[in-house]
This record gives structure tokens, sequence and C-alpha cells, in this order.
């Protein structure tokens, strides 16, 4: 089981220190995907005249811009960073980077069009595009902190995670949830490619992981070695149903998720979708007439 970090007490807008370096604003956008809001966090130390960058600004939401603004007031915003382009992530970058006069830097955007999920807030921010193009292992210095860029894609294909050396931990946007897993939907999202970035992120050996959404996971090690055998246990759900005989995703989904809400189930779908995708490549399983999502899928 994995051992989920659930705490719904928070206060949209406010300022909250959550260690040495690290200040916390929470956006009122609760949901079934976003959990209790957005959460960006502020980099650095919170004392006038200090520098600080700004991670995931979060969504087009005056009363955020209003909130993250005041939080940094008298400080020099030198970075704001976007971990993907979704639009619970990134909207509000642009007019608070134009605020506070600073570069936003993230991933090259995905290719327009590409929606990643039936959800509205995971949906891409086409109009987004950052003044400075991440491509994992820059390092971005500040009063007092070190910033590290470690590309994470899978929950998208442009995922960036963040590295504050000087804590040893990571803010890991979408890609590792303390609340949640994560949801994975072709055809920006790909679960090998998920696997293989959370594998990498297993072996850094962090400290603390600070999720944008939900609270942050203290006991990452653990954490983290329950997040990939649920992964693993998933692909070998599918794997048995489909030995009983074919099935499209529909047929699969009431039973592989059960205790889900079923307002997360077009959501699930996509993930069990993922999970084919890689094991159709892996030559696992076939999928008539192609690997699209209303095939009909078979083991090999």
């Amino acid at each position: 089981m994995i051992p989920f970090v659930r705490r719904p007490d928070v206060v949209h807008g406010r300022v909250e220190r959550v260690s040495p370096l690290i200040r916390r604003v929470v956006a009122a956008n609760p949901g079934p995907f976003t959990y209790t809001g957005t959460g960006t966090y502020i980099v650095g130390r919170p004392e006038p005249g200090a520098g600080a960058a700004v991670i995931d600004p979060g969504p087009a939401d005056d009363a955020h811009l209003a909130a993250l603004l005041a939080a940094v007031e008298g400080q020099t915003v030198s970075h704001v960073l976007v971990t993907h382009t979704h639009r619970d992530h990134s909207p509000l970058a642009r007019p608070f980077a134009a605020a506070v006069g600073a570069p936003v830097l993230a991933a090259r955007p995905p290719a327009r069009g590409v929606h990643a999920s039936t959800a509205s807030e995971e949906d891409d921010d086409e109009s987004f595009a950052p003044d400075r193009v991440l491509t994992g292992g820059e390092t971005l210095a500040g009063d007092g902190w070190t910033l590290e860029a470690m590309a994470t894609p899978g929950h998208a294909s442009n995922h960036m995670a963040f590295v504050l050396r000087e804590e040893n931990a990571l803010f890991s946007g979408d890609h590792v949830m303390g609340w949640s897993t994560t949801v994975v939907a072709p055809p920006d999202g790909d679960m090998a490619a998920y696997m293989a970035s959370l594998e990498a992120v297993i072996a850094r050996g962090f400290s603390t992981i600070w999720p944008t959404h939900g609270a942050p996971i203290t006991e990452p090690g653990p954490f983290l070695e329950a997040y990939r055998a649920h992964r693993l246990e998933r692909e070998a759900q599918i794997l048995a149903r489909l030995a009983a005989g074919p099935h499209r995703i529909p047929g699969l989904v009431p039973a592989l998720y059960a205790a889900v809400d079923p307002r997360l189930w077009p959501a699930a779908g996509l993930s069990v979708w993922a999970h084919l995708i890689a094991l159709e490549r892996a030559g696992r399983v076939a999928a008539a007439p192609d690997p699209g999502l209303d095939a009909l899928w078979r083991l090999r």
C-alpha cells in the first residue's frame, strides 16, 4: 500500500513558511485532480532584499496573483519556473513574471492541440511559451539557494522537476504526489517515460519531496518504492485481465479501479491506455485495429 499523505486543512492565499528556504501559497482551485489546490513555491530567504525563485505560479486567478505578489514584496524574483504546461500550473506564470520583472523558464511545450486528460485542469495551456527552454541538468543559482532542473517526462512530455540542493529536496510538480497516484494520459503522457523518470528520482535519495498539490513527502524512500510497486501491480492486473480474454479499456476500468471515485474513471482509463501502449511497444500485448483508446486488446 502507498503511504499517502493527505492533509486537507489548507488556507488558500496564505503564505506558509515550510522550511528554511521554502514558502508556499496554495491557490483556491481545489478539485479531484488538484486536491486542495495548486501550491506555488517561493524559494529563498523570506527577508527584504533577498532574491527568490517561484515555482508553478498556478492557474489564471487574480486572487492568487495578488497573494503571490504580496508574498514576494520587497524581494527580487530572479526566476519563474514551471514544471509543465497544464492549466493548473502555468497560466499565471506570464502575468506574475511581468509584474516582478523575471524570466519564465520551463521545458519546451508539447505540440499544440495535445490534451493530456478529460479534465480541464489537465489540458495544456496552449498560450504558454517560456523565455528560456530547459532540457534538464541546468543549474539556477540565487541568494543562498541552488536549483537544478531535472527532466521527469511521463505525466507530461515536458515535465520538469526542480532540485533544491541545499535541502536535498525535490519540487516534483505532478510527477509524484503525496495524496494520490499520478495520471499518465496519452497522447502526451507516456508510461514508459514515467517509469524511467520515477527510477531516476528514486536513485537520487531525496530527503523531502514537495508536490505542487498536497502535503510534502517526508519519507521519500519507502513512499517511492510503494509508488513504483503500485504501477507494476497495475500492469500485472491488466495482463491478468487480458489473460482471461480480449478487453476494451471501458471494460477494464471498473474492475481495476473499483475503490476509486467514479468521477476519476475517465482519467483512470487513460492511465490504463498508457500501460497498454507501453506493453504493446514491449511486444507483450496487441491491439486491433491499432493501439488507440477504443482498441480491442489481447495478450500476444
